[in-house]
């Protein structure tokens, strides 16, 4: 039976219906899916694809910023860097020596034909650039080949650079130090910011993530003394080159330029003829002391040390540490082993913290002493102070000195305090103790009179006064790996007894010192108690001049005593007895020092010497050592005495140079007559 073709027709009909909605429905419920799918692009993910868009529409190459200036306190500079177009070399990997040696023929006859014949590299030069025993840097590390390149030079390697395999220029800026080697280890040195400084000092300046402050891989930065001290100061700020470029990463147009900002400059508070006078005298005594015919000879007198503070500033207008190095030799941020087997004696400053003479081997280095010292007899005038506050004596108290202080039980452990060369000077007061620098009236008057007033807490007591004159704590200077010094008086209580160390302490063999914490604590004592903080930076100038930070005068700490003690030791200060001080044009508060050291086994004397000038109201203090030097008299105060006359004759007491412009740096050849 056939079917009905009406009802055939309304079923398709049904059918089609059917379909078409299903259709409709399927094409709404897509449209819907884009719609909300816009809207989320749009709305909620469309700023991090735009960030996304913009990324992969440029990309940023940093332009290293030139480091600031170091001026001496003239405006001389110390230390200046000029921007520069450089070439470096990597070795790729596999490549032999004899392909890197090939390299660098080719690279000499560019640049002898293409090169300023004024600033001619020779090959072996080059070679030695390479460094391929890696005695400088690892496999990595690009190394520089040649600054300052011509304009010839720069166009005919990016013309022919297919040819050079790991050749790269790069515009950098170059550090370059005064031939004088002024002031070199106050000044510091830098390094390769990627050659391992990232990884130790500046950790945390490798996390950020501002484009121009992010340190660049061959970037030299500050890694000693002011270079280091005030790096973000002289650093300066990345430029940048943004470039557009296409989805292949090609550029496709001109960069937008952000310049680089200079690094500002920083003017010291250091004299350069008064810095090069300390310099030439420290050297010029320590030659004298090795090779005098005369009683005076130290044949171990290899190192000295020496600052210049102002009195009422805290402006220190000398540091030296010598011998010292010619700085340049760190031009590249590294340098080879050789070069740094020949400087790393003399390559930490020595006035702040430890440094021992020229002993490559370790046995004989335990022979000698560093450059921290034992004050010696210049602690006497402080002890003498100490006793008069604590009312151990009076201003008139009298002392008969009869070359032996005792104490101790009898027998084995009993210990004699005597004078240098047994003098036994009679009748003393405080003023002439200082003058005749007599140990027994310091031990029996100051330390063991100390004890005997408070056998518990002497040695706390002492300690809270040295400290205030800034023995044993920080200068507050900021030099890196400045030493608080060594203090031995609570070793020797606790191994010994309150009265050894009181009594050793008042003369000055229970604590050790560097030459800084001595020329504050010598400016301590000519302020009567005004201890300020050490000034090295006069002030700071960015690039038009303008002077963007001065620095002013800074008090740590003030001790209030009364005027006769202060009187009391001046007045025995101004009769130390110094053969170099006899005819000077000026009186001067000074105090020699023997410090006397056990050194494996032996006993060693260093000279120690601080002053401060003019007497009746000093302007500069001075503190000179010189390890193994004999005594202050001797080997240390010829020196201060050419410091003081430097800064007479260069800045003046009373602010009136006494030498015009232009003159020398002084000091005459040779150490004593």
């Amino acid at each position: 039976m056939e079917d009905d073709p009406q009802k055939r027709e309304i079923a398709r009909r049904r059918h089609f219906a059917f379909r078409l909605n299903l259709f409709f429905f399927a094409t709404f419920f897509l449209f819907s899916v884009l719609i909300v799918r816009l809207a989320i692009l749009q709305f909620v993910e469309g700023p991090s694809l735009r960030e996304e868009e913009e990324k992969r529409g440029s990309t940023k190459v940093l332009i290293p910023p030139i480091r600031g200036n170091i001026y001496d306190s003239g405006g001389k500079a110390i230390a200046y860097s000029t921007s520069t177009q450089s070439l470096y070399y990597s070795i790729e990997p596999g490549e032999k020596k004899e392909d890197s040696i090939a390299t660098a023929r080719q690279l000499y006859y560019v640049f002898q034909q293409h090169g300023d014949p004024k600033a001619a590299v020779s090959l072996e030069q080059i070679v030695k650039n390479m460094d391929l025993d890696y005695k400088k840097n690892t496999v990595s590390v690009p190394r520089r080949i040649k600054s300052g390149l011509t304009p010839d030079e720069i166009a005919y390697f990016l013309e022919n650079r297919d040819l050079f395999q790991g050749i790269d220029i790069v515009e950098e800026s170059i550090r370059h130090y005064d031939t004088a080697n002024t002031a070199v280890q106050l000044v510091g040195y830098l390094k390769k910011f990627g050659g391992g400084a990232e990884n130790g000092l500046y950790k945390d300046k490798a996390k950020t993530d501002d484009p121009r402050l992010k340190y660049l891989q061959q970037e030299d930065v500050g890694y000693d003394g002011i270079e280091y001290m005030y790096q973000d100061v002289l650093r300066g700020k990345n430029g940048l080159k943004v470039y557009p470029v296409n989805a292949a990463s090609r550029i496709i147009g001109p960069p937008v330029v952000t310049k680089p900002d200079k690094g500002d400059n920083i003017y010291l508070t250091v004299n350069r003829q008064v810095q090069e006078t300390t310099e030439k005298a420290i050297m010029d005594q320590l030659h004298y002391l090795r090779t005098t015919p005369t009683d005076k000879r130290a044949p171990n007198a290899k190192t000295g040390y020496a600052v210049a503070m102002e009195v009422k500033t805290g402006k220190v207008i000398a540091m030296a540490s010598m011998p010292d190095y010619d700085p340049n030799i760190w031009e590249g941020g590294s340098i080879s082993t050789d070069d740094y087997n020949a400087i790393k004696y003399v390559l930490q400053n020595g006035a702040v913290s430890p440094v021992i003479g020229p002993y490559d081997d370790p046995k004989e280095q335990r022979k000698h002493p560093s450059s921290i010292v034992f004050l010696g007899s210049t602690q006497k005038p402080l002890s003498v102070l100490i006793g008069l506050n604590e009312k151990l004596f009076t201003t008139s108290s009298a002392y008969t000195d009869t070359g032996s202080f005792y104490y101790g039980k009898e027998g084995s452990t009993r210990r004699r305090i005597g004078n240098a060369k047994g003098h036994a000077y009679g009748t003393l007061d405080p003023s002439s103790a200082i003058s005749h620098s007599s140990n027994p009236f310091m031990a029996k008057m100051v330390g063991d009179a100390l004890y005997r007033k408070d056998p518990k807490n002497g040695v706390e007591i002492w300690d809270k006064y040295v400290k205030q004159f800034g023995l044993g704590v920080e200068t507050g200077s900021g030099l890196p790996n400045e030493s608080k010094g060594v203090i031995g008086y609570f070793h020797e209580k606790e191994a010994a007894s309150s009265q050894s160390a009181l009594i050793l302490a008042s003369f000055g063999q229970m604590g050790r010192y560097t030459t800084l914490q001595l020329a504050q604590y010598a400016a301590t004592l000519a302020s009567h108690g005004k201890r300020m903080k050490p000034q090295f930076v006069k002030e700071i100038r960015d690039t038009d001049g303008n002077v963007v930070q001065g620095y002013k005068p800074e008090v740590l700490n003030e001790i209030h005593f009364p005027d006769a003690y202060w009187k009391e030791i001046e007045a025995g200060m101004l009769k130390v007895s110094v053969k170099e001080f006899n005819e000077a044009p000026y009186k001067v508060l000074r105090k020699t020092g023997t410090s006397q050291q056990q050194v494996s086994g032996k006993t060693v004397e260093n000279s120690v010497f601080i002053a401060s000038a003019p007497a009746d109201d000093p302007v500069v203090a001075v503190a000179v050592v010189i390890p193994e030097g004999g005594f202050g008299a001797d080997g240390a105060a010829p020196v201060a005495r050419k410091i003081l006359d430097a800064y007479n004759d260069y800045i003046g007491f009373d602010g009136v140079p006494k030498k015009p412009a232009g003159s020398p740096s002084g000091g005459s050849v040779g150490g004593n007559p």
